[in-house]
Formats: structure tokens, C-alpha cells, sequence
């Protein structure tokens, strides 16, 4: 089977079952004959974007770094990575530092993410404040962030 059809099979796997371990994914490739080892899964992880999230009962499970229908390309995922410095909340407001000068990039890489819940962005040098309607959401968004 081909790697498209191994990756689009993950897809599948992970929006049809809570998984959440590396070693749950490959058991259930394996299971559905995709001969695959736990480094495999791993890249594929990495390559498709996916993140853990909370499930059911609190269990964290893997899905795709999606908001609506848009996926995060990894060069914005990257440049966020490389100059944020911090990330903080204070109700429903979100303040990332950053570093000097990148203010301005940092916000792109979040209007790029489309975020759904975030209702504006407000970039300066070195500070990015972004703005949720209710603290439930910043909380979801900052998770979400650092687990990219």
C-alpha cells in the first residue's frame, strides 16, 4: 500500500477512534494491513500536522492541527516556533512574546492558522495580544499553540 494511502488510513483512524499513543496508531495500521513500525508513524504524525487534544473522559487523542477546514502549513508552524518566547493568558486575552521585531510576523502565523475563536489580533515589536470571546477559549487556543 502507498504511503497517500497510509496517510489518508491515519486520517481516517484517528477521527473514527480515541487514539493516543504513537503505539495505538501502528497497532491499528498493522491490524488493517499497512506493515508499518512505530519511526513510520512517527513521521507520518509529523508530516499530517497531528496534535493530541482532549477526548473523551479527559484522555488526550490525536488529531489534525485543523481549525474548520484549513490545515496549518508546517512553514507557519515553524516560523511561530522559532520567535515565540512566551505565551500567557489573563482571561479571555492571550499575550505572546516574542522576539524582537517579530511581533508582526508571530500575528501572520496566527491569522494564518484561522482560528476560529479568536475574535482580533493586535501586534507590536515584540508582543502579539490576541482577543477570545470567553477564557474557555484562550485556554483552548494556548493549548493548542504549545502543542504545535
Amino acid at each position: 500500500m502507498t504511503k497517500k494511502q497510509r496517510l489518508e488510513k491515519i486520517c481516517s483512524l484517528i477521527n473514527e477512534y480515541e487514539i493516543s499513543t504513537q503505539e495505538e496508531l501502528t497497532a491499528k495500521l498493522n491490524e488493517c494491513g499497512f506493515n508499518v513500525s512505530q519511526a513510520t508513524v512517527s513521521r507520518d504524525i509529523n508530516e499530517l500536522n497531528l496534535v493530541k487534544s482532549d477526548g473523551a473522559q479527559k484522555k488526550s487523542k490525536y488529531v489534525r492541527c485543523l481549525d474548520a477546514e484549513n490545515e496549518i502549513p508546517r512553514k507557519i508552524i515553524d516560523l511561530f516556533k522559532q520567535i515565540t518566547v512566551s505565551i500567557a493568558t489573563a482571561g479571555n486575552l492571550i499575550v505572546i512574546k516574542t522576539l524582537n521585531g517579530n511581533g508582526g510576523a508571530v500575528g501572520m502565523a496566527i491569522d494564518e492558522m484561522k482560528f476560529s475563536k479568536i475574535l482580533g489580533t493586535v501586534a507590536g515589536d515584540d508582543t502579539l495580544l490576541i482577543v477570545t470571546k470567553n477564557e474557555a477559549d484562550a485556554e483552548h487556543i494556548v493549548k493548542t499553540l504549545r502543542m504545535l
